[in-house]
């Protein structure tokens, strides 16, 4: 009887947190104006600091884009300013994306996430698989597959170009140990994972994902290959070049990995991604996951993997969901994921518990770290501006 109790006091304190965070996110105003006014020198430093020619930025409440902007030059050459409009590779953010499109496809009971992947695997396997330990939906979408990272460039104005899916993946599906042996960031298993998102729908993977993803979700400015409407906004990717310290541009290359994350978009197009998450897999009355299905992703898969994203991202509490990277911080449940080719970074983090986002795109080179403290900024102004909706906003 004392335990019975126990457990139903248990339940109902669960119950009662569960319902006070989920009327905080509900009732918050924030006071962006007060957010904008200590952002704004924080984004300019960081550009500084990062070496960066132009940043789009958004930050997100609830169901909605509070604010964005955007600073620098999107092509140093002909000064062009950079606008929310502004088309950057989004990169491996993609990655969260094409892992929707597959658990769309597990909803529909085409497979489990803990099956073996080559029992759905016809015209090649994966090769060097032992029977025994076989690699699984769950270990491709945690980079815990033993699957190499790989990469492939082409130079998009070279004379060869990428092979096709089935091309690459009957040549380069192979692995030399056991999956679970480490976390090891696995652009492969993202091709693989484009593939069979393909395999299971009878869909080419471009079609499925723009009808089921991009369209639904009102990303009309985010494509695999830009659109002459898109190309007139791209900006140019540079790099440092490290005689000079002058900003280069970086060759734009397309690769053997593309469904990892060769896609272009807006940050506008980002923030729609970011409002989806944040509320339960619904956006704008269309549901494209189930709730349930979403929190696996937002659920550090493995404890003995915990601990940092790569050694760059995260506290003592991060790890690997189903793509997305999460972590606590302050009480609060965050995921996120970063995205980066030679002249671009990119960089989406969600606050789950009050539904606040921030999303940016840059031209940057390698500027993970800067973003990442950029991000945690954002979130904390957002926070420290915040008050439920009635009172007074602080001064």
């Amino acid at each position: 009887m004392k335990n019975s109790i126990e457990r139903l006091f248990v339940v109902i304190s669960v119950t009662i947190i569960v319902c006070a965070v989920a009327s905080l996110a509900k009732a918050q105003t924030i006071n962006i104006d007060r957010v904008v006014a200590e952002l704004e020198p924080e984004i300019r430093r960081t550009l500084l600091a990062g070496n960066i020619p132009s940043a789009s930025v958004a930050l997100v409440s609830k169901d909605q884009v509070i604010w964005s902007d955007a600073y620098g030059y999107s092509n140093l050459w002909a000064r062009t300013p950079a606008s929310t409009n502004t088309v950057y590779l989004i990169g491996s953010t993609f990655k969260t994306m094409s892992t929707v499109a597959l658990l769309q496809q597990m909803e529909q009971g085409k497979f489990k996430l803990d099956d073996a992947v080559n029992k759905y695997l016809t015209e090649f396997k994966i090769q060097g698989e032992d029977p025994q330990h076989p690699i699984t939906f769950r270990h491709l979408l945690t980079h815990t597959s033993s699957l190499p990272g790989d990469f492939g460039a082409f130079p998009v104005w070279g004379d060869t170009v990428p092979p096709s899916l089935e091309d690459y993946l009957s040549k380069s599906l192979k692995v030399t140990t056991p999956p679970m042996t480490k976390v090891e960031y696995s652009n492969m298993a993202y091709t693989l994972i484009g593939y069979l998102v393909q395999k299971f729908s009878g869909v080419p993977y471009k079609q499925y994902i723009q009808e089921k993803i991009f369209t639904p979700m009102e990303m009309t400015s985010t494509a695999f290959e830009p659109r002459p409407d898109m190309e007139e906004r791209l900006s140019i990717p540079y790099v440092v070049d490290p005689k000079t310290g002058s900003q280069v541009g970086a060759v734009r290359v397309k690769a053997s990995v593309w469904p990892a994350g060769i896609v272009y978009g807006t940050v506008l197009d980002q923030s729609n991604w970011l409002i989806l998450n944040l509320n339960g897999g619904v956006f704008k009355g269309k549901r494209l996951i189930s709730e349930d299905t979403l929190n696996q992703m937002f659920t550090r898969q493995y404890d003995q993997f915990k601990g940092g994203i790569e050694g760059i991202w995260g506290n003592e509490t991060a790890g690997f969901g189903l793509t997305w990277w999460n972590e606590v911080r302050d009480g609060d449940r965050y995921f996120a994921h970063s995205g980066s080719l030679a002249g671009y970074t990119a960089f989406l983090l969600g606050n789950r518990d009050r539904k606040l986002g921030f999303a940016i795109l840059t031209n940057g080179n390698r500027a993970h770290p800067h973003l990442f403290k950029l991000a945690d900024k954002a979130m904390d102004l957002m926070k420290k501006y915040s008050t439920p909706t009635g009172v007074q906003s602080p001064r």
